[in-house]
């Protein structure tokens, strides 16, 4: 029997053996796929132990309540996010670590899309680094934590690029339809979609074999598929006074130009930061020379440029079309813009990486999940200690208002009535998970006061928020049979206080049975 198989393996070695399983061509893919549910095991580990001091992010927890009335398009966002959300945990318990699970298969997808189109561009050791390589941006792992319309985007933007350029290079309907079908999956996970869609037009029509493209049928099929699988959402946004587009402008769109400059200062400077790992590890393993340099930011062959192009222009174009529309960038919008580093990396046959260069790499790779997991109760304990009073509040509010609800009445608590952030968080750790409603945040609607008539409601306030206060003490007044209570909560976590807050709960029961 060997020393490694007696005593176990070296990360290096374990890295040498994953080389070559991901190098076999009959059993590549298959290994891929256990590799990457290995990835997201590791990372969901880690999420549920750092993040186990607080509760789900704000946009984790306004999903889930969105989704649990599916719709063609919602105030904020199309409808993607919320879908794909409400499917998850039809088969998942509702709970933390589902939501860090599904995160992290999102961001795994992402990762295989990257294994997929590396295919067209790097062999052998050069197609495993690349892929080592983006596990180690943070967008893939710890970004990817927070489940949101920014990091569904990843797996969306990757795919409408492979498909897109399988596409151009083959003219397949099949390809050409896909790439149509992802772009609209796209824009229904987010409008910024729209910056991949102008920027691979761009890509193409930079192109020198772009007539032959553009008298194939292949763009028009991409175009037609796209509109069509996007119709309905269209549809809805008209009848809708294109509701979603109006936030992104209200929220996004009235920078100053000075504030749009410095927005496109801060977004190229953050997104290099980004992904600055994988670029010096490159540049120490290849120490690639001037003229390889030039070759992989524009390759010499039309393959590798059409690619080059495509991700130039998707990564760039935002820092030019901000000043001119009035938004401030942020460099995480950059997150889904990375599928194809690996190939502006290592594609070039200019670039020379040796085995034990990619094996080192992959063994970091392997070696980063397994050392944050082992720091992940420190980081809950920082993260704990830093929070500001609120924080991770919601699931221990959870069980003194469902009390109160059933100490106020027999009836299902359906309706439930906050601020701020507990609006949607406390929802999601009540066992109903019941509607929430705004009606603490600015006057009920009339369709609102029906469903609090109907169903009852559940209000909660921080005692500080005087004004959140006040408006639930009149919403109370006009029921006689509401409860009140105030409780005070304090987040201990591995044997360190948190900061504590008082808040008032108001249970005010339904004013007629259900139904009549």
């Amino acid at each position: 029997m060997s020393a490694m198989t007696s005593s176990g393996s070296s990360p290096p070695q374990a890295a040498g053996r994953l080389l070559d399983a991901l190098n076999d061509p009959a059993r590549c893919e298959r290994n891929v796929a256990f590799f990457l549910l290995a990835y997201v095991a590791l990372w969901t580990l880690y999420g549920a132990i750092a993040k186990g001091s607080q509760d789900i992010h704000f946009d984790m927890s306004e999903q889930f309540a969105l989704a649990r009335e599916l719709a063609l398009g919602y105030p904020k966002h199309p409808p993607l996010t919320m879908l794909v959300v409400r499917l998850w945990f039809a088969v998942f318990p509702v709970a933390d670590w589902a939501y860090y699970l599904l995160a992290m298969a999102n961001a795994a997808i992402a990762l295989w899309i990257g294994w997929r189109l590396s295919a067209r561009f790097l062999e052998g050791d050069k197609r495993v680094l690349g892929l080592a390589l983006l596990m180690l941006v943070p967008f893939f792992n710890f970004h990817a934590l927070k489940f949101n319309p920014n990091t569904v985007l990843m797996p969306l933007w990757g795919a409408t690029t492979l498909f897109f350029l399988r596409s151009f290079e083959t003219r397949r309907v099949l390809d050409a339809a896909l790439a149509g079908l992802c772009a609209a999956a796209a824009m229904y996970g987010k409008y910024w979609s729209a910056i991949i869609l102008l920027g691979l037009a761009i890509a193409a029509l930079a192109d020198t074999r772009r007539a032959s493209y553009f008298r194939s049928p292949a763009p028009w099929i991409t175009v037609v598929v796209g509109l069509a699988a996007l119709a309905p959402h269209l549809a809805w946004l008209v009848t809708n006074d294109f509701m979603p587009l109006s936030y992104a402008v209200l929220v996004h769109g009235d920078a100053s130009p000075a504030s749009a400059a410095a927005g496109v200062l801060g977004y190229l400077i953050g997104s290099v930061a980004y992904v600055s790992v994988p670029l010096v590890i490159v540049l120490l393993v290849a120490r690639p020379a001037r003229k390889t340099v030039a070759d992989m930011v524009w390759p010499a062959t039309a393959e590798r440029r059409l690619a080059a192009a495509s991700f130039w222009a998707t990564l760039l174009l935002p820092a030019v079309l901000a000043p001119l529309i009035g938004v401030r960038l942020t460099s995480l919008w950059s997150m889904s813009a990375w599928t194809l580093l690996p190939v502006m990396l290592l594609s070039s046959p200019l670039v020379t990486i040796t085995r034990r260069d990619a094996a080192g790499v992959a063994a970091f790779a392997l070696a980063l999940p397994l050392v944050m997991i082992g720091a992940a109760p420190v980081v809950s304990i920082v993260i704990h200690r830093a929070g500001a009073p609120a924080e991770g509040h919601s699931s221990l509010l959870a069980a003194p208002v469902k009390a109160l609800w059933r100490q106020t009445t027999e009836r299902p608590l359906k309706v439930f009535g906050s601020t701020d952030i507990f609006t949607y968080g406390v929802p999601f750790y009540l066992p109903e998970h019941p509607d929430a409603v705004h009606v603490l945040e600015r006057a009920p609607t009339a369709a609102e006061e029906a469903l609090i008539s109907k169903n009852g409601v559940a209000l909660l306030c921080p005692t500080s928020a005087t004004a959140c206060v006040s408006m639930a003490d009149a919403i109370a007044a006009k029921s006689p049979g509401s409860r009140r209570r105030e409780v005070e909560v304090d987040r201990r976590y591995l044997g360190n206080e948190g900061k504590s807050e008082r808040y008032l709960l108001i249970a005010i029961p339904p004013a007629r049975p259900a139904g009549r």
